[in-house]
């Protein structure tokens, strides 16, 4: 019996993979062991299987390097992409520094004005695994104390915790900074009575020229007692915005401004979206009191921090020395941009979204973790790429395309290969009856799915404006036909067999039944309407293979209607 078409494709993708991965044709031993992994129901057929490898192999002489890696981008891209990501050794997560033999606790510590980002999640993993290494413990830290510029959506809370339940991971302690105004109140009043915070009454654009000239403020060397009136009197509400601001002494001829007297407090007159905070507080706390404060309350051992934030660091220190606390040791590491997506930001992302441009968090085109979720990403994907990418200060630019092939290898063995015929066109095939049609669910495995089909089919328009009256062609698992005309687009049918293919050298295709599902693919690039076979409404909530289209996740199957989102090719 010969091998049907499906085992001659796999045989020709990782024949031609180890061409284009070493530049050379491949001695069939070097192939046959990989197909056998993949397809082992072939292995009571291995002269068979080395006959064809030995056929592909002998073409493959007869053309050029860069047509085996086309024609491996025709057929398997994924495999093509395996090839092109490379791995920089080294890459991992190291020893934390300074561990000794106490506990290590870490933070994650988002402000909840949106949900979780791509780039966000590398925080997200890092910490928790680091914790995990060690035993120790996880804390999921909001820092939400800023009810203005970076005001916190209640929704955003649950979201955080929702995709770290998806990433596999429980914090130990969620805390939110808001729960906590007295304790910074008092620690304030502290750090006045000794002497090293004042209340400074300046304009800010004074402030700043003054500190640029390394002059204090001249409210700088009031008494403490003073100072700690001029507090009672924000606290109670006798400032407008902006009239005073709770200030930390430092070293006011320090050569980095940045550092000179940081501002610790301001007022605000805002309400907090969290209803048990309401509009309880006008004077709020800035992120680097507030987080410096936090990480001293929850005993943090270590932080990770953008090497943007080094001065954050240097500016709490003051705060632990006056008080005599030990800070974490820090390490830092390099900003992440996502190549596909420019710079947009949480609260652009967003007004966008108010204003109708997205259709929420989680639409295909955005980079947030729901986003990806909703695409078919597996968590195991995400956690894999950014454990890979390790701590350090380097800017890293990513490509999406990058996270595409990791997570490839997590669906690509289990994921169902399906029919879908985007943008279709009727194709009626004389000669041919109809009737089931079986093809692989997958081609590693035996079982097979049924298609039943009339005489009409769709194929994409894309392939039917590359047909000519008299070619020939293969639809795939269904046979093999000659066109005999192009308007309307009919062909009549030869037979089922793959030696006739290869006789005449056909192209294969995709195909679905005229009767099939209405599917509509949401893609980060654009949405996609067609045809596809009925096995598609069995798939809701699983990634499947639209053959020669890509992975997708199946959201949505109402009746005769299938919303997919695209994961990637």
């Amino acid at each position: 019996m010969a091998l049907d078409s499906q085992d001659l494709e796999i045989i020709e993708k990782y024949t031609l993979q180890n061409a284009v991965k070493y530049e050379a044709v491949p001695q069939e031993k070097a192939v046959l062991g990989k197909v056998m992994g993949i397809a082992p129901h072939l292995r009571n057929r291995v002269p068979e299987v080395t006959l064809a490898i030995l056929e592909i192999a002998g073409n493959l002489n007869k053309t050029a390097p860069d047509a085996w890696r086309q024609r491996l981008s025709d057929i398997a891209p994924d495999l093509l992409d395996e090839i092109s990501v490379k791995k920089e050794p080294g890459k991992g997560l190291k020893e934390l520094p300074g561990v000794g033999t106490g506990r290590v606790i870490m933070r994650f510590a988002p402000n909840p004005n949106g949900p979780p980002t791509i780039g966000s999640s590398r925080g997200m993993v890092v910490n928790s695994e680091y914790v995990k290494m060690y035993g120790g413990q996880f804390v999921l830290r909001f820092d939400d104390t800023d009810p203005d510029q970076k005001r916190p959506m209640l929704e955003a809370y649950d979201w955080y915790v929702d995709d770290f339940k998806w990433l596999g991971v429980t914090p130990d302690l969620i805390v939110k900074a808001s729960d906590r105004f007295e304790t910074y109140y008092e620690i304030a009043e502290r750090l006045i009575g000794m002497g090293h915070a004042y209340v400074c009454f300046c304009d800010g654009e004074v402030f700043k020229g003054l500190k640029d000239k390394k002059q204090a403020c001249p409210h700088r060397d009031a008494p403490p007692e003073e100072n700690l009136k001029y507090w009672k009197m924000m606290l109670a509400g006798d400032y407008e915005e902006r009239d005073a601001v709770l200030r930390i002494k430092t070293d006011i001829l320090h050569k980095d401004p940045a550092l000179r007297d940081w501002g610790a407090f301001r007022i605000l007159k805002k309400d907090h979206p969290r209803p048990e905070i309401g509009s309880k507080y006008i004077v709020w706390p800035l992120l680097d009191f507030e987080g410096a404060v936090e990480d001293h309350l929850l005993e943090t051992t270590h932080i990770i921090r953008g090497k943007d934030l080094q001065d954050s660091g240097k500016r709490q220190k003051y705060i632990y020395d006056y008080l005599g606390w030990t800070y974490p040791v820090t390490l830092h590491w390099g900003r992440v941009s996502i190549e596909e997506f420019g710079k947009l930001s949480t609260s652009g992302i967003r007004r966008d979204i108010e204003a109708g441009v997205y259709s929420g968090w989680d639409d295909p085109r955005l980079p947030t973790v729901q986003a990806v979720r909703r695409r078919g990403i597996q968590p195991e994907a995400l956690k894999k790429f950014m454990i890979e990418m390790g701590v350090g200060e380097t800017d890293v630019s990513m490509s999406m395309e990058s996270l595409y092939a990791e997570n490839r290898k997590f669906v690509d063995p289990t994921a169902h290969r399906m029919f879908f015929v985007a943008d279709p066109a009727e194709f009626f095939i004389d000669g041919y009856e109809g009737g089931i049609v079986k093809a692989p669910l997958h081609p590693s495995r035996p079982d097979m799915r049924e298609i039943n089909t009339g005489s009409t089919v769709v194929v994409t328009k894309e392939d039917a404006a590359g047909f000519a009256v008299g070619s020939k062609i293969r639809l795939k698992d269904l046979g093999n036909v000659e066109i005999t005309s192009l308007s309307p687009l009919n062909a009549k049918y030869i037979d089922n067999s793959m030696d006739t293919v290869k006789k005449e050298k056909m192209k294969i295709i995709h195909w679905a039944p005229i009767d099939g599902v209405k599917v509509t693919v949401l893609g980060p690039d654009g949405n996609y309407s067609g045809i596809g076979e009925r096995r598609i409404t069995e798939e809701l909530d699983k990634v499947v293979q639209f053959e020669r289209f890509g992975f997708c996740r199946i959201d949505a199957v109402e009746g005769n209607d299938v919303t997919a989102y695209f994961a990637h090719k």
